[in-house]
């Protein structure tokens, strides 16, 4: 389960990064439900975890950028650019 938060992580980021070119920030309005998705399963993980908890932090980590950073962006490009 830490794998998938990782890569859950990892998923987002990419997707946040993407939506920050120019007239391709309305793919915040999917990227953002991913994130958060991510974030639940980045959580679940790393409290399950007996060790090595490392990667369930890192998704929560990038999850948590990216959610924070996608609704910066709606709000500069009121929600369509």
């Amino acid at each position: 389960m830490q794998i998938l938060a990782l890569i859950w992580g990892i998923l987002a980021m990419i997707g946040m990064f993407i939506a920050m070119i120019p007239l391709l920030g309305w793919l915040n309005w999917v990227n953002i439900p991913f994130a958060v998705v991510g974030l639940i399963i980045s959580i679940i993980a790393t409290v399950a975890a007996r060790w090595g908890r490392s990667a369930g932090v890192a998704g929560i980590v990038m999850c948590a950028i990216a959610i924070i950073m996608g609704a910066l962006r709606l709000q500069i490009g009121f929600g369509f650019f």
